[in-house]
């Protein structure tokens, strides 16, 4: 061999022959090390013509982990390696795969059974709209989610059937199964652009004033910190689902829970349960939408001694629930439905003949056409202890009906919102023979009337405390003077709502000749007499009324202690020295609403004062400084 060759084949072996004087001093043993590997190569080859079976048992054992996961040191199924590195079993794998299917459904038996158990699987079971297929869903999702892989736990991908290691943000396959990242990564692209959230509107100064002006608007805000019965409430209605019964609360405290449920729509079949106790004497549903006719026949089984039934938007109160009241031995004295247009005439002649006996309120709303004239003329006979009679947006009611109400000699409150148009002297008619007892008188929407009611008024009542005559466009201001004249032998009256009563004359509004409406004599003459007794005053759009005439009412010298609520809105000559002249002579003022009044503009508003509707960038002043 020449010396070229020499060198180059140390040049050749000299590293290899390094690396192996290296692992020797290091007692490593290059061979040992491939055939190791050779041993590895021939375990992974004989795993896969295991396939299937080695697969469906992992990955049942893996899906199992969160109940009951199975140990290999336990369990005699499990593969066992020998020491040439060749995977053995016990069994064939066509039996372990039965096996641990077995087991899996016993295991998934025991689960759902669990489930089934629970509370709230109970509580689900009683909803009455609830169905067994719809119970059965909820179980089988609660189960598929609690069977999934926890993370840390080693998952077969359900598209490339990679193992790999779940972890919390790990993505379900379309088709059930997990998938590794790369994979999820593809779902990803294939997904579409998640839509934005809506920005709620950020609380602060500006959310809580919206809050506030909306309680004010409604009428439930108070001045200072809510209550702790306020509070409670409120928790209560934001858990009612945890609520089993009410215990033995006032019936105030019921009616108030009760209208706080009913204005988040949280009175449903379930709900309703929290007001039905036999001792009861009366049920008030402020929202009838969601129950049907079976949660009305439950009411009237579950409270055998109801006298009083009050529901609002009673969609489901029809023929049949009329029919199972004139069928049992139901009395009510006070009966109070709202929407029930699904009431034929009929029926309501039927009940009025047979349980009008005890009946001493009846009050009916939105009854469309089916509370008709043929039904008020079996009143006066079969309704004799009948006190209270109000008949609101009615379609069918004729100046016919208004003669059979004449007839109720017990009538003390009568409320009418009609929409046929009904002659002046109808009324005129019903006043001579029911007004000297009439202690409530409500006339809602009467373009028609005239004077000649206004001197019925003044003629025949005696009695009444509340007066609302709304929307008039005949009713002079003379016609009020007349009325609330001192030779009146009506006490003063607590509540008057003469809103709307103004001419309507869309060339000139701002002119009125002949003094349409209530104006300044008429304002003037009803502050001389009731003003010292009224609490509630409603002069909404009257817009005749000058400004001279409100400083004149409302001077120094004169204080209406009384006085707790008033509405002035789009009274046009209201100024800032109005306001205030109102604010002095009424020191118990709680409210004053002056929407539309464009002339108040910075008034003081004194402590613990509300003024609603300023038309400024403030909207309205909730608390005065001064």
């Amino acid at each position: 061999m020449s010396r070229q060759t020499r060198t180059v084949g140390r040049r050749i072996m000299g590293p290899q022959s390094a690396l192996t004087d290296f692992l020797a001093s290091h007692n490593i043993s290059a061979n040992q090390i491939r055939l190791d590997a050779e041993a590895r190569r021939r375990a992974a080859a004989q795993d896969n013509q295991e396939g299937q079976a080695d697969a469906a048992q992992q990955q049942l054992l893996n899906e199992n982990g969160d109940f009951d996961t199975l140990s290999p040191e336990s369990d005699e199924d499990e593969p066992v390696v020998a020491s040439t590195g060749r995977v053995t079993r016990g069994r064939s794998a066509a039996q372990a795969t039965s096996e641990v299917e077995r087991r899996k459904k016993e295991k998934e038996k025991h689960a759902i059974d669990k489930i089934k158990a629970s509370k709230k699987s109970q509580k689900r079971k009683r909803d009455p709209d609830a169905s067994d297929d719809d119970d059965d869903d909820i179980v089988r999702a609660l189960f598929n989610e609690r069977a999934k892989p926890l993370p840390g736990q080693m998952e077969n991908c359900a598209i490339c059937n990679t193992r790999f290691t779940v972890t919390p943000y790990s993505r379900n396959a379309p088709d059930g199964g997990l998938v590794c990242s790369p994979c999820g990564k593809e779902l990803t692209k294939d997904d579409p652009a998640p839509k934005k959230k809506t920005k709620r509107a950020s609380g602060g100064p500006v959310g809580a004033r919206r809050q506030t002006q909306s309680r004010i608007l409604d009428g439930t805000y108070h001045v200072g910190g809510k209550s702790l019965m306020s509070l409670c409430i409120q928790t209560l209605a934001k858990n009612i689902d945890l609520a089993e019964d009410l215990g033995d609360l006032p019936p105030k405290i019921v009616d108030k829970i009760a209208r706080k449920l009913s204005k988040h729509r949280l009175l449903n079949p379930t709900t309703l349960s929290l007001f039905l106790k036999p001792s009861n004497q009366g049920v008030l549903v402020y929202d009838g939408a969601k129950l049907s006719a079976d949660d009305f026949y439950r009411i009237f089984h579950s409270v055998p001694e109801l006298k009083k039934l009050k529901v609002r938007n009673a969609i489901h109160f029809k023929d049949e629930v009329v029919e199972y009241i004139v069928d049992r031995h139901i009395v009510l004295e006070d009966l109070y439905l709202h929407g029930c247009n699904l009431i034929s005439e009929g029926k309501w002649i039927e009940y009025l003949q047979k349980k009008g006996q005890p009946l001493r309120s009846l009050r009916v709303y939105w009854t469309d056409k089916h509370f008709t004239d043929a039904v008020l003329a079996v009143i006066p006979t079969s309704c004799p202890n009948l006190t209270r009679l109000k008949v609101c947006h009615n379609q069918a009611v004729t100046g016919e009906g208004l003669n059979h109400i004449a007839k109720i000699a017990t009538l003390r409150h009568l409320s009418l919102d009609l929409r046929e148009a009904i002659h002046p002297d109808v009324y005129v008619k019903l006043l001579t023979a029911i007004g000297p007892q009439l202690e409530t008188l409500c006339l809602t929407r009467v373009p028609e009337l005239d004077n000649t009611v206004l001197d019925a008024l003044h003629m025949h009542c005696r009695n009444l405390k509340k007066l609302r005559i709304t929307d008039s466009e005949l009713m002079t201001d003379a016609g009020f003077a007349r009325l609330f004249t001192s030779t009146w032998s009506n006490p003063g009256l607590v509540f008057l709502d003469l809103q709307k009563c103004r001419q309507l004359e869309s060339t000139k509004p701002r002119e009125n000749p002949d003094g349409i409406g209530l104006c300044d004599e008429g304002f003037k003459a009803l502050m001389a007499h009731s003003g010292k007794m009224l609490q509630n005053l409603n002069v909404h759009g009257c817009r005749h009324i000058s400004s001279k005439a409100f400083e004149e009412v409302f001077t120094a010298d004169k204080t209406y202690e009384n006085m707790h609520k008033m509405e002035i809105s789009f009274c046009e000559e209201v100024t800032d020295f109005v306001v205030g002249c109102i604010f002095r002579s009424c020191p118990n003022l709680r409210e004053l609403n002056v929407f539309g009044c464009m002339k108040v503009k910075d008034v003081r508003v004194p402590k613990g004062k509300i003024l609603v509707g300023v038309p400024n960038a403030r909207g309205m002043v909730i608390e005065g400084e001064d």
